[in-house]
């Protein structure tokens, strides 16, 4: 151990307080040895230092720091240098906010287009969403402080994310859930890891042997730290068992005093916490020594630009019809849409940053050179109709020769905690579009949300830009795009079906009750879409330009593979190249195809490069269920290159020596996951691949509820009260949607409904103890009266220690001065 002797000063109970938080967000110190808190940081795309009353909602204002864009949005540029920026610019910002931990980047993967938390996630591709991870680590980290990569794993749906157990077979959680996190551990050398608040095939995820020691610490030899999500902590003795070292946030040591006690009792051994305490130390010395050195502010006019810059690199050009765009000097346009005047840039909830400036459409225009005709609103933002907005709007239009019109996503649509309800866009929305187009023909619409929507209204316009959520500068970054000041170069990091019926987990989204089951395997997204040739409105790597580049001189060996893309257009710009690989073997049920690299070129008009995409230890891979670790087919590959997974402009094969694992499936079992065709996979089908029974999806109703029940199951509680109780939480959130408070409505679904009744205790920060909670569950389970009065005792309790613990703590600093004086 680096701080052995260090540990061999501290007392048990002081290893123990390291264990967990301070407060919300810092950790435990202890000063009589030097060792100091760190502060960790929501930041996945900007710094979210609260400066005054704690929340992990995003309810209570932070620190203003630069809003970048999203992973979702960055991952469309393709461009790993960017990443690295990026994460320089967040580390820079988080030194001179002393923040030790930046909670982020996200990299689970899109296996839903509902999930409410897309936005702050990478792909649905496991290798583009790593290496972009891999980047903003570094970028990160190199400025000092460290990154945290989360949620460790499978945290693919919002909706009980603190009790729903995924049940994933090994090989799709291999080789699509864990292998962004592998690259971030591998490659990026991430200090942190946060654990993901779900169960892993029965077991949460940070206690989980596997997952946790087996995966991580033995087999990717990751020596780092591991925190929970906040809250996120069910049995802290099972926990660190597993590795896993910091609970987040403060439990009022109560958590504390179970590490104390398992000791003393023979369940664990004391070099265990010890091994556990090694490791936080490293991370708060390592991090705290930028803190010695001279720091200084950040400069907000540089970061902004950087953001701008980001925006620009990671828009996506998805329609333009008669070459609409770029607009051409002198073109009259009519502003329409909410989002020009009230720019939709970010998520909500625990990512939201307080940004240091923010560009809107309607005060950038006169730089952009663009000629309005004035502004108007055209929609209510959250889905209210008006056929008067919709009325002004078209009068604006009819004079102009083209419609610019800023739709979207509003942020109570898109929020942590929760699903969407729908792959639309808002029905006030699409009534515009339509009414409009019956006045003006030349509609451009410009898109700002975090995640997939249908379309089926887009033969209405001609032009299409999608923005995603383009961070504090994303307003004047799109503007020079549509003026042509910027030549787009983004590529949809993720597949748009024509409609939410078509996704492959359609039918297993979001787990309702006890389950979700992942009975698609490793079919998500295009590796779904395109084996079992599924009609899509527009394929994953996709993205126009207002150039053309042709591909050609493709060369294959074992190394890599070579070709040329010439811009054969009359303006400079930015080529994704995309490398995908497909196994010609039938032996093992694989996708038709899997991107293995990437690159992301600058060409001038007229110009030819030669690229090289090289090969890596995932080129050709697979993980073998039988032998329980990485093989390689022996079979011949097919190797292509394209500008996205349906267009492919160079193919050619080559044939790889396998590693002579034995075959591990049984091809009759399993034949919808040889065809690809997993829409609709049977229980036997889906356990012959798990190999085990599918456990039960649904709540038992006659057991009386626990710790990792939730408040919603108080639907069928014995107690009369907890049933009472559950009717007026849902009344309440009904009725606040229909009044239109939907934020508000948002917090009771994700802060109340769906919490599991430890939670109170995990997240009240020793307000609530968990025999506080023993009284909360008597009281549900039908003995209210018992229940409360047993509350009231332990809350009494409680509070007489912390008057004593406050006491002796009085009575020790005034020993100490005493003894200096």
């Amino acid at each position: 151990m680096k701080y052995r002797r260090l540990i061999e000063k501290m007392t048990l109970e002081e290893k123990a307080s390291l264990m967990s938080g301070k407060d919300f967000w810092q950790s435990m110190d202890i000063q009589r040895l030097g060792i100091n808190s760190m502060f960790l940081s929501d930041g996945p795309h900007g710094i979210r230092k609260q400066a005054a009353a704690a929340d992990h909602l995003g309810l209570n204002p932070s620190v203003p720091s630069t809003c970048f864009p999203t992973a979702a949005t960055i991952a469309n540029s393709w461009n790993e240098e960017l990443g690295e920026k990026i994460g320089g610019f967040l580390g820079e910002e988080a030194v001179s906010l002393k923040v030790n931990v930046l909670l982020g980047p996200g990299i689970n993967m899109k296996r839903n287009p509902l999930c409410g938390r897309n936005f702050e996630y990478f792909s649905e591709d496991p290798y583009l969403a790593g290496k972009m991870a891999v980047n903003y680590i570094k970028g990160i980290q190199s400025k000092g402080i460290s990154a945290c990569v989360k949620h460790f794993a499978v945290n693919n749906q919002e909706e009980r994310r603190m009790a729903i157990d995924t049940i994933v077979d090994e090989r799709t959680l291999r080789e699509i859930y864990l292998t962004a996190f592998e690259m971030a551990v591998k490659e990026g050398g991430t200090k942190t890891i946060m654990s993901s608040y779900n169960m892993l095939n029965g077991i949460y995820t940070n206690e989980n042997l596997h997952l946790m020691r087996e995966i991580l610490r033995d087999e990717w030899c990751y020596q780092g730290v591991v925190v929970t999500d906040w809250g996120g902590s069910n049995d802290r003795v099972a926990g660190l068992i597993a590795g896993n070292e910091l609970e987040m946030p403060t439990t009022g040591e109560e958590t504390n005093i179970d590490i104390i006690n398992s000791i003393k009792n023979g369940k664990i051994k004391e070099e265990l916490l010890d091994e556990s305490v090694d490791r936080i130390l490293d991370l708060i010395f390592t991090t705290e020594e930028v803190f010695k050195q001279s720091y200084h502010d950040f400069d907000i006019d540089k970061h902004h630009r950087m953001a701008q810059f980001a925006s620009e690199e990671s828009i996506v050009l998805l329609k333009n019809e008669s070459n609409i765009l770029p607009l051409k000097t002198g073109t009259k346009v009519a502003i329409i849409g909410d989002f020009a005047k009230n720019p939709r840039y970010q998520g909500a909830g625990s990512s939201v940053v307080n940004p240091t400036k923010l560009d809107n459409t309607l005060e950038c225009l006169d730089e952009s050179g663009i000629v309005s005709l004035g502004y108007a609103a055209g929609f209510k933002r959250y889905g209210k109709k008006s056929s008067k907005l919709i009325r002004e709007a078209c009068e604006l239009a009819k004079g102009a020769d083209v419609v610019l019109l800023y739709l979207g996503l509003d942020e109570a649509t898109e929020a942590e905690g929760l699903e969407r309800q729908d792959m639309k866009l808002p029905q006030n929305q699409i009534d515009l579009i339509e009414e409009i187009s019956k006045v003006n023909s030349n509609i451009v619409a410009i898109l700002s949300c975090g995640s997939v929507v249908e379309m089926p209204w887009i033969y209405k316009v001609k032009g299409l830009l999608h923005g995603y959520l383009g961070g504090q500068a994303g307003a004047r970054a799109m503007l020079r795009i549509i003026s042509g000041d910027v030549n787009p170069s983004g590529k949809l990091a993720e597949t748009y079906p024509i409609s939410y019926e078509d996704t492959p987990s359609f039918n297993n989204f979001p787990g309702k009750e006890v389950t979700v089951e992942y009975r698609e395997g490793i079919y998500i997204g295009y590796r779904y879409y395109d084996t079992a040739d599924i009609e899509v409105l527009f394929p994953f790597g996709y993205g126009l330009s207002y150039t053309k580049f042709e591909y050609s001189d493709m060369k294959v060996n074992q190394y890599g593979v070579t070709f040329k893309i010439t811009n054969t257009g009359k303006i400079s710009g930015k080529e994704i190249a995309q490398l995908y690989v497909g196994c010609k073997s039938k032996n093992i049920f694989r996708p038709q195809k899997e991107l293995k690299g990437f690159i992301k070129i600058f060409i001038n008009e007229g110009e030819t490069k030669k690229v090289t995409i090289p090969f890596d230890d995932k080129t050709f891979r697979y993980f073998n269920v039988k032998t329980n670790k990485w093989e390689v087919e022996e079979a011949d590959y097919e190797i292509m290159v394209g500008t996205s997974s349906r267009d492919i402009k160079l193919n050619d094969n080559i044939f790889i020596e396998g590693t002579g694992a034995p075959l591990p499936y049984d091809k009759h079992k399993i034949p919808s996951y040889f065809s690809g065709k997993v829409k609709n996979v049977s229980t036997d089908e889906f356990e012959a691949l798990i190999i085990r029974r599918v456990p039960e999806a649904k709540w038992d109703r006659s057991k009386p509820l626990g710790y990792n029940d939730t408040v919603a199951q108080c639907q069928y509680a014995k107690g009369v009260v907890a049933r009472f109780a559950f009717k007026l939480i849902s009344f309440a959130y009904w009725f606040l949607r229909k009044i239109g408070k939907r934020k508000t409505a948002n917090i009771i679904m994700m802060s109340i409904y769906h919490m599991p009744f430890r939670g109170i205790s995990r997240m009240t920060g020793g307000v609530i103890n968990m025999p506080m909670v023993d009284g909360i569950l008597m009281m549900v389970n039908g003995r209210f009266f018992k229940g409360l009065n047993y509350f009231l005792k332990q809350r009494s309790k409680m509070l007489k220690e912390i008057k004593i613990k406050s006491a002796r703590t009085v009575e020790k600093i005034s020993t100490e001065a005493a003894k200096e004086r």
